[in-house]
């Protein structure tokens, strides 16, 4: 399609994972300029390799950024700094999530639960509150939300997880409309299980769980959900899309 991203910003947050790479790289196709955030240490030999691929292959402008989104103070210093080096922030991908203990809620530890939501929902509440002043000066900006289809529909033993992309889905819905009149949309993607290294994670028996309730039987590909986040990106026919939780499923959910 004939997207064009080439004076655009944007912002990848969990960028070093599955679903991060297939994102910053297909913004990067269409010539947006790539900020990531992550955990990860600047200096370290993964950050620098994903900058210079990024740059070599792509010849865009890329900064890589050590943010830990569930600090805020952590998200204030790293968006300021990104602000500094790139001039503008017009895209915003908030991508950084953990999946937390697979364990029932009678048997899931606080500290695990705390942290889930901080990561999941606190660091794109901090990440949006950091970053929408700057759009609104611009007057412009997109921004797409990574939940999960189990935020609408639930899933057994993943209490955290599902309880912060819920959040995520009232989030996006709340800021859609606090922020429309300055030209900014923001849409939230809510993917089934994508088959990324998280997959480890989960237990063999809820995976099965998990892959049945797919009608088409499989898992997302990265490339998958990135395709869709371009769309709500880049796309002209977005200008009348905001606030809405799009599914990629394989068929799974029934809103």
């Amino acid at each position: 399609m004939g997207y064009d991203l080439h004076s655009r910003v944007s912002i990848v947050t969990g960028a070093l994972g599955g679903i991060g790479r297939a994102i910053y790289e297909k913004l990067a196709m269409y010539g947006s300029n790539i900020i990531l955030f992550d955990i990860i240490p600047e200096e370290s030999k993964v950050a620098k390799e994903a900058m210079d691929y990024l740059v070599s292959k792509y010849g865009i402008k890329a900064g890589y950024y050590m943010v830990d989104v569930s600090k805020y103070d952590n998200v204030v210093s790293g968006v300021n700094r990104a602000l500094a080096d790139f001039g503008r922030i017009d895209i915003l991908i908030n991508n950084a999530g953990i999946l937390g203990p697979i364990a029932p809620v009678v048997d899931y530890p606080i500290e695990d639960w705390n942290k889930v939501l901080a990561v999941n929902l606190s660091g794109a509440f901090y990440m949006l509150k950091a970053v929408l002043p700057i759009m609104i000066r611009q007057n412009y900006g997109r921004i797409v939300n990574i939940s999960s289809i189990a935020g609408k529909e639930g899933n057994p033993n993943m209490a955290a997880y599902v309880a912060s992309k819920h959040g995520i889905l009232g989030l996006t819905k709340t800021v859609a409309k606090e922020v429309i009149q300055y030209n900014i949309r923001i849409n939230a993607v809510c993917p089934a299980l994508v088959d990324t290294p998280m997959l480890k994670q989960f237990p063999q028996s809820q995976l099965e769980l998990l892959r049945s309730r797919i009608p088409l039987g499989r898992f997302a590909k990265p490339e998958e959900v990135a395709e869709l986040v371009l769309f709500l990106v880049a796309s002209p026919a977005v200008d009348f899309i905001t606030g809405q939780c799009f599914n990629i499923t394989g068929g799974r959910g029934e809103y």
